[in-house]
């Protein structure tokens, strides 16, 4: 099962988007050449850049699943991996089997089958939990949900929808999602804005730009921040964020962090807290895809600001925070994908600040997913590749 301020400065003169907000599979696909908009003052430390580290490589786990979103294990220590294209498989002993009586996944833009979660207490209650596109609900089009489930052999069983966002919309960007528990057992997911950055992010009578806290059977803790408040969606624990595609329940802290896409730069990393508003869209280190400005305002004393961002834009997805003892030398520190740049990123943390980057290994392809299994490794969901494992090289 998933184990649960510091700036970057403009790097070599370039800003990249995190995400391209068009509807379809290209979508976080980014452009490096734009060029740094002058009006983009910022108060920073020296830029950090992404160093290369050349001592690891990759190695192929599983072939065959063309977008591995999500990975998480069973106690077992096999594998469940989802497909965007709406498969949920079992991968043990090596061979991958394909689980039936999946709920039908609406597939559109970056929305389809999502990630994927073990109840930490598994081998007593036998839930996994699971986000997804969806086009049950109010309106065309489809939105975020997120549903538990039990394996039957070869197929799901006792199918449950905990909690759907609405309404639906026929955009195609901005989905989310992950999922996480924390330490005390509760249930955290995220869903992105759906494009409706005007709207959705700001508004707590509304879904999406939101990360949501449930109890594990779908129900709403009594002590979540808007229980009780006027047509407030009591589910949400945190609002204005844009998109975020990782988080992690911080072992050393207990607090549960994500990352998250900015528009044209500012992908950020925050540390969610019961209520804080996180600024999307007042706020931001990222501008419009044309270059022009979305807000002249960087930080507001109302909100929550990152504790780490990127200029330019990685385009982040994936997160795993390294306990293994399979790679003492990352222990502590942070891992995120880079969907832009293809690489495995690694964050070296000092409690809260990040001091040091590196560029694990390059080249590897658009890298979706990161997690540390029960055997110690890290695995990476690679679209195109499937699920590689990250492993030393013999020489070093």
């Amino acid at each position: 099962m998933k184990k649960t301020i510091i700036y970057i400065g403009i790097a070599c003169g370039i800003i990249a988007c995190g995400e391209s907000s068009k509807d379809n599979d290209t979508a976080e696909k980014t452009d490096p050449t734009v060029e740094t908009p002058e009006d983009i003052q910022q108060e920073v430390p020296d830029p950090i850049s992404a160093e290369t580290n050349d001592n690891y490589d990759t190695e192929v786990v599983v072939e065959g699943i063309a977008i591995p979103w999500g990975i998480d294990f069973l106690p077992d220590n096999s594998m469940l991996i989802t497909d965007k294209s709406g498969d949920i498989y079992h991968y043990r002993d090596g061979q991958k089997q394909k689980l039936s009586n999946v709920p039908e996944v609406y597939v559109r833009g970056q929305g389809g089958l999502l990630d994927i979660a073990v109840h930490p207490d598994y081998a007593n209650n036998g839930w996994i939990y699971f986000t997804y596109a969806s086009s049950e609900g109010e309106g065309e089009g489809g939105n975020t949900a997120i549903a538990r489930a039990k394996i039957d052999g070869t197929q799901l069983s006792n199918v449950e929808v905990l909690y759907k966002t609405g309404p639906n919309t026929t955009k195609g960007q901005h989905f989310g999602s992950r999922i996480s528990f924390d330490k005390e057992g509760y249930l955290y997911f995220s869903a992105g804005e759906r494009g409706a950055r005007d709207e959705n992010p700001q508004d707590i009578t509304r879904d999406n730009g939101k990360v949501y806290r449930l109890n594990d059977d779908g129900s709403i803790p009594q002590d979540n921040p808007f229980v009780g408040e006027e047509n407030a969606k009591e589910a949400i624990y945190s609002y204005g964020h844009r998109n975020p595609q990782g988080m992690i329940s911080n072992p050393e802290t207990g607090e549960i962090w994500v990352h998250e896409h900015g528009p044209q730069g500012g992908d950020e990393i925050n540390v969610v807290k019961a209520g804080a508003n996180y600024g999307w869209p007042v706020v931001t280190y990222g501008e419009n895809y044309n270059g022009t400005p979305i807000t002249d305002e960087r930080s507001r004393p109302e909100f929550e600001d990152p504790i780490f961002y990127w200029l330019p834009s990685i385009a982040p997805s994936g997160f795993a925070y390294v306990t293994s003892e399979e790679y003492p030398e990352l222990q502590g520190n942070l891992l995120a994908g880079s969907l832009k740049f293809q690489y495995l990123e690694l964050l070296i943390l000092d409690g809260k600040k990040i001091t040091k980057r590196e560029k694990l290994v390059e080249n590897v392809g658009r890298l979706r997913e990161v997690v540390e299994g029960p055997d110690g490794n890290i695995y990476l969901g690679v679209e195109g590749k499937g699920v590689l494992k990250l492993v030393k090289k013999q020489n070093n």
